[in-house]
């Protein structure tokens, strides 16, 4: 009896981890919680109905995701975006919009590939609806798609961390436009697909050294004309 209970603490517990690392981690992202607030054990309790033992452990785990931060008071805060660490960021992105493009290129699965087009569909659809954050998901998984089309394990994991760890730095500069991103997105999506189903490696290499270019620029001018951190990001 004592251990059904004890197993059927733990699961509760588990449970109630996991729906407070979801929800707090989609906040992050979406900037709902902006960069710096504070995440108050006892408050977080209160909202979600629970003890701090799930609380703690949630943090924890968005500790391991870099998206909160532990100071040495031991406050905790959502992570601040280093913008002085971009350009590193940019370096690897730019090296995972690559690899994975030339490897689905590569690569037959029909499967796979309707995938990829429900991706842009759900693109498509939010940019046309103005829907930031439906933006942000769906590139997400327009990209991973292409990744596990491209048929190696570690490229889907790492780039879909690079990808979670850009979603805040897109949210800002989707802001720039009011949520009106232009067509041209959509339309690069397009070529990707193009080029993947066509088998042409060479022109995917070329699709994703320009679209990670572009988003460099991008940032780089958002940053330097709406929070004055030109210095901080010269290099990219």
């Amino acid at each position: 009896m004592t251990e059904a209970i004890s197993a059927e603490t733990v699961r509760a517990r588990g449970s109630g981890t996991q729906s407070v690392y979801a929800a707090l981690r989609g906040e992050i992202l979406a900037m709902a919680l902006s960069p710096g607030s504070p995440l108050d054990e006892v408050r977080l309790s209160e909202r979600f109905g629970m003890s701090r033992t799930p609380i703690r452990e949630a943090l924890l785990r968005l500790s391991a995701d870099g998206l909160v931060t532990t100071l040495p008071n031991r406050n905790t805060i959502v992570a601040t975006i280093d913008f002085a660490e971009l350009p590193t960021y940019f370096d690897a992105l730019t090296l995972m919009y690559r690899v994975t493009t030339r490897a689905a290129a590569s690569r037959r699965d029909a499967a796979q590939m309707a995938e990829i087009r429900r991706h842009q569909r759900t693109f498509a659809e939010a940019v046309e609806a103005h829907d930031a954050y439906g933006m942000i998901e769906a590139n997400r998984e327009f990209h991973v798609a292409i990744a596990v089309l491209g048929g190696n394990p570690y490229y889907v994991t790492f780039f879909s961390r690079l990808l979670d760890e850009g979603r805040r730095i897109l949210r800002l500069y989707y802001s720039t436009f009011d949520d009106r991103l232009p067509r041209q997105y959509v339309d690069e999506h397009e070529a990707f697909i193009a080029a993947i189903e066509a088998g042409d490696v060479e022109e995917c290499d070329r699709l994703a050294i320009a679209h990670a270019a572009q988003i460099v620029r991008q940032i780089q001018e958002y940053v330097a004309r709406d929070m004055g951190k030109a210095t901080a990001i010269r290099n990219l």
